[in-house]
């Protein structure tokens, strides 16, 4: 079988809008790739101004972030254009936000193939794990749980055990 390499114009694939469970603001995806033979979706996240995404984690794998532009807060540290992040299945990472907004090239090896979005908020006050649906080409969610989603809760004080526990290994 041959394989021809993906040539896309980020442009062509247009920005829709993205329901993160417990999210404050209006976030928008653009799918570059979805690879679900092997689990992994190659998106730019689009923060607006002022957004929030709770602190969290996901079961099935790993995620990256590169910023393209704008500003990235991660646990009140800043990144701007050039900062990398990267996170391994079940480290707590967030709350990620934006005060001007930003583009970030996101690469997560969990969401592929299933039809559901792996996220688990992990601050008080956001009622355990949820889980979105999605369809195959990432065009709509739902932050509505899905039927059969795990529930996982979490305090805050757990969230941040879990997170230094990442950090010693390496990962956060």
């Amino acid at each position: 079988m041959s394989q021809s390499p993906l040539k896309l114009a980020a442009d062509a694939a247009a920005p829709v809008v993205f329901e993160i469970p417990g999210a404050e603001g209006e976030f928008r995806v653009q799918i570059l790739n979805e690879d679900q033979e092997k689990g992994v979706v190659t998106a730019i996240i689009h923060l607006p101004p002022g957004g929030r995404i709770p602190a969290h984690f996901h079961e099935a794998g790993s995620e990256m972030h590169y910023v393209l532009e704008g500003d990235l807060t991660e646990n009140g540290e800043s990144f701007g254009p050039g900062g990398f992040l990267t996170f391994a299945a079940g480290v707590v990472h967030g709350p990620h936000g934006s005060e001007g907004g930003a583009r970030v090239l996101t690469v997560q090896q969990w969401q592929s193939g299933r039809g559901e979005f792996d996220f688990h908020p992990a601050e008080e006050g956001q009622g355990g794990a949820a889980a979105a649906s999605t369809d195959a080409a990432g065009e709509g969610t739902s932050g509505d749980a899905a039927a059969g989603a795990s529930v996982t809760d979490k305090s805050a004080a757990e969230a941040e055990a879990e997170r230094r526990r990442g950090e010693e290994k390496g990962y956060g």
